[in-house]
């Protein structure tokens, strides 16, 4: 009798062990069809689009070289076929070391395009040393077509594959389902961010606060349900079917804490993210240097002067210069129609404050009538502008031409010429008022430490819609963190926020 209980407690352990296993799986299972199944179908069409790409660079390449022997013979031919080869393959490994293709890098920012550009310098560098080292000097015109063919045709298809990336997160596929741990401030603001910046690469699903007698917080309209507590995450996981946590500011326990949560979440798969509370740090200034197992995170400095600044303002001499050339005959188009639609000159001259708070006249085209000067009384109680900034919506000193040239930004061509002449830059903050940056108070000057912008992340992120504080913060930002190929992103989203304005008035 005493064998038979035995056995039936042993077979209830094992059906619960089998259960336990059961549950497991299943939650196993749920992961990998949402956030990491896609994630992977994404990436394998990566890997096949660049590897269609190189192969079809370095293909052309040959055949093209080879064409131009002045005696091709089957020994050159299988030369030629070789090499195209080897620097395919070498171009493929290199991309897959970079890790151009890692989850953290695809579908938002720029760092997806510079690894790429990293992985194919580094490649075309190698095989440069490793040609003149076997003296094969002439195979200089792989490095000719292939490097400008290559580069170009990687970009390409990663933007097109983005673009079709976004397309679909719009529709609220292709996201990763995140719950956003810690007390209800801080999982707002992380909230918030994410449901208007990111690009929509997470969606909150749930939050687990460090308040217990909190049911939810409200993240932009959005009622977010509190799906557990800070002792029992691995079930709020389970019942949301959520494939990451997002660890929001300082929590409760710590280092320890997170350290425990990180090996606890190693049973499900589930990606732990922290949430740097260095809001206005970005990734290229941080670094992680592991001293003896103390994991030490460096902030670099940001720099104000040096030879990036240098690049950047050779790059606004040479665009600026080009779109004012190419520009002309709409300039000269614009001014004609502004200036028979009412009185007063077509261009527009007001003084602005730039980089360590130096004046300069600004150009804009008129978009309002000659007197809106003196008729600004009359309206300031009805602003609807953010903070220090003055914006009515529908401004009744706005002319007929006036309205679409402020809804297309195309009022703010003339300002290449100051572009040109050094007082602003093509990317930057917003050009003050010096009424308005005499009432900055606090970190707000700091946005006077680089040269005001054509464009910015204010442009391209709301404009006026943005609240005063959020403008500061991502001017802040932006100064403190830029880099060349963050403004050539900033640039190219600008072409596509003036096809589709959105806080332009």
């Amino acid at each position: 009798m005493s064998g038979l209980k035995v056995n039936a407690a042993l077979d209830g352990e094992s059906l619960s062990l089998a259960s336990a296993l059961r549950r497991r799986q299943a939650r196993r299972n749920s992961i990998e069809k949402s956030g990491r199944q896609w994630c992977r179908t994404y990436q394998s069409h990566l890997h096949a689009s660049d590897s269609l790409v190189i192969t079809a660079a370095v293909g052309v390449s040959g055949m093209v070289l080879y064409g131009l022997e002045p005696a091709p013979t089957q020994v050159t031919w299988l030369l030629y076929v070789s090499t195209s080869s080897f620097i395919a393959g070498a171009w493929l490994a290199m991309l897959e070391l970079f890790r151009t293709r890692d989850r953290s890098l695809i579908g938002v920012g720029a760092s997806e395009y510079k690894q790429v550009l990293r992985a194919t310098l580094a490649t075309f560098g190698l095989l440069a040393a490793a040609f003149v080292l076997l003296n094969t000097v002439h195979f200089r015109g792989f490095f000719l077509l292939d490097l400008p063919i290559g580069v170009s045709l990687l970009l390409f298809t990663r933007w097109l594959w983005r673009r079709h990336l976004n397309k679909h997160r719009a529709f609220g596929r292709y996201l990763s389902d995140v719950l956003v741990l810690g007390r209800s401030k801080d999982v707002k603001y992380v909230a918030t961010q994410i449901e208007k910046y990111t690009g929509a690469t997470y969606q909150v699903v749930g939050a687990v606060l460090e308040e217990t007698d909190l049911d939810s917080v409200i993240v932009c309209g959005r009622n977010i349900r509190n799906v557990g507590n800070l002792d029992d995450v691995e079930s709020a996981i389970a019942s949301s079917g959520a494939d990451a946590v997002i660890v929001a500011g300082d929590i409760r326990g710590g280092g320890v804490y997170i350290r425990d949560l990180g090996w606890q979440l190693e049973r499900s798969s589930t990606e732990i993210v922290l949430a740097s509370s260095l809001t206005n740090v970005a990734g290229p200034r941080i670094r992680i240097r592991p001293v003896e197992g103390l994991p030490l995170m460096h902030v670099e400095l940001p720099y104000f002067e040096g030879g990036k600044h240098v690049i950047k303002r050779a790059m606004d001499i040479v665009i600026s210069a080009v779109a004012l050339l190419i520009l002309a005959p709409l300039l000269v188009a614009l001014a004609i129609v502004v200036k028979l639609d009412s009185d007063g000159p077509a261009l527009y001259r007001q003084d602005r404050v730039g980089r360590r708070g130096k004046l300069f006249r600004m150009y804009k085209f008129r978009s309002m009538v000659q007197t809106a000067e003196q008729e600004l009384a009359q309206l300031r109680d009805h602003n609807d502008g953010n903070g220090l900034l003055f914006k009515i919506r529908d401004d009744p000193r706005v002319t007929g031409p006036g309205k679409w040239l402020r809804k297309y930004s195309l009022d703010e061509l003339p300002q290449f010429y100051n572009v040109l002449r050094g007082e602003m830059s093509l990317v930057g903050p917003r050009p003050p008022l010096p009424s308005e940056a005499c009432n900055y108070q606090g970190h707000v000057h700091r946005r006077l430490f680089i040269k005001p912008g054509l464009t910015g992340l204010w442009q391209i992120n709301g404009r006026s819609d943005l609240d005063w504080e959020e403008a500061v913060r991502l001017d802040l930002y932006y100064v403190e963190n830029w880099s060349v190929t963050g403004d050539l992103m900033i640039m190219w989203r600008t072409f596509n926020v003036m096809l589709k304005p959105v806080g332009a008035y």
